[in-house]
């Protein structure tokens, strides 16, 4: 691809030159010259097939799995995030050691890869929250739980300039990708001063279904917000909010 150099930036198709935008800038490219029915049909591009049907089982498990989390995803993502999350569903589904090549899955590969993906690179929450934690997911009772002991929100959380309050959020998701549904529950503290007094004790459940047979997951992240004149105001509009997941689940 080359960059489009001048004032006038184009979009659209010339000839076989097509002109489009994206994050990196204004593009161009010439048109492929591969016939999508000899794709579909050809055996020579088997593997590609087996690649691109992989390919889309993880974009649908991504997009399912944000969903189930989108109340906490609203203001703590990064824009790559939907990318990001794909390629990391495309190792689980590749960990699938049980399906033929191109009917690998989410269900039948290493869900549990996902443990530590961070939805924001622009603030993550091993660089932001220094205090241990406790996380839990219990099949049995479908709670999926994080503890923290009391702390001193200045010394323990590094926040962004300007925070004055912060939310520590949680969610638990029950997902189940070959329907493409979830069962998902949410929890979050009231605003809480960032100041060197410390807080009480942090324990939230989120609850799903019991006994359930599906891969569960936790995600536990920060808000912060600046205080002016009474109201609470998401700090840079959640630019710096973390949020990962910590605990996985799969079967």
């Amino acid at each position: 691809m080359a960059q489009q150099k001048g004032i006038i930036k184009l979009r659209g198709t010339i000839g076989d030159i097509t002109f489009y935008k994206t994050k990196d800038g204004h593009l161009a490219r010439e048109k492929g010259g591969l016939d999508a029915k000899r794709i579909a049909n050809d055996p020579a591009f088997q593997r590609t097939r087996e690649n691109g049907s992989e390919f889309g089982r993880a974009g649908k498990a991504g997009k399912t799995l944000r969903l189930s989390l989108r109340t906490l995803l609203l203001n703590s993502s990064d824009s790559r995030m939907v990318s990001r999350l794909t390629q990391s569903m495309i190792k689980v589904i590749q960990a699938d050691t049980t399906s033929i090549r191109g009917l690998r899955n989410v269900i039948d590969g290493e869900a549990e890869l996902l443990t530590g993906f961070d939805f924001n690179l622009n603030s993550t929450l091993g660089s932001c929250l220094f205090v241990p934690y406790v996380s839990n997911i219990d099949r049995v009772t479908g709670e999926i739980s994080v503890t923290i002991a009391p702390f001193v929100p200045a010394n323990m959380i590094s926040a962004p300039s300007g925070t004055t309050h912060f939310k520590i959020i949680s969610g638990g998701s029950e997902v189940d990708f070959e329907a493409e549904t979830f069962v998902s529950a949410n929890k979050e503290t009231a605003p809480l001063p960032w100041n060197i007094i410390p807080t009480v004790a942090i324990n939230h459940v989120n609850t799903v279904t019991a006994n359930s047979t599906k891969p569960l997951f936790l995600a536990v992240g920060i808000e912060f917000y600046q205080e002016v004149n009474g109201q609470m105001y998401s700090l840079k509009n959640g630019s710096y909010n973390p949020l990962a997941l910590v605990a996985v689940s799969g079967l």
